[in-house]
């Protein structure tokens, strides 16, 4: 059974950084495109990034460019959102997601997964 878990999420503070994290089962994740999605309070389903089978192939959306940054881990079958510089706008439910095939673009990344995780909450308030 395929399955996504995040995890990383919490109550913290503007600025400084948080990493989420999301471990796959299921599903050889060294063989897989997986993007990040954020949904916030009253606001529809936003994509965060993407990244492809290799860290070389990375994505972002315009509203978190040049402050998160997602990795893999494919010996922990993991991958990772670090957040920096965090507003509070970054509020919202963090969802990974693939559909278990290598990149296959940016439209793709945004808008070709099939299999998401439930979420964790990352509340950003002073």
């Amino acid at each position: 059974q395929v399955q996504l878990v995040e995890s990383g999420g919490g109550l913290v503070q503007p600025g400084g950084s948080l990493r989420l994290s999301c471990e796959a089962s299921g599903f050889t994740l060294a063989n897989a495109a997986i993007s990040w999605f954020r949904q916030a309070p009253g606001k529809e389903r936003e994509w965060v990034s993407c990244i492809g089978t290799t860290d070389g192939t990375l994505y972002y959306g315009k509203s978190v460019k040049g402050r998160f940054t997602m990795f893999r881990d494919n010996a922990k079958s993991t991958v990772y959102l670090r957040m920096n510089s965090r507003k509070p706008e970054d509020t919202a439910v963090y969802y990974c997601a693939t559909d278990r095939s290598p990149f296959q673009g940016i439209g793709h990344c945004q808008f070709g997964m099939e299999y998401w995780g439930r979420g964790t909450l990352v509340t950003v308030s002073s």
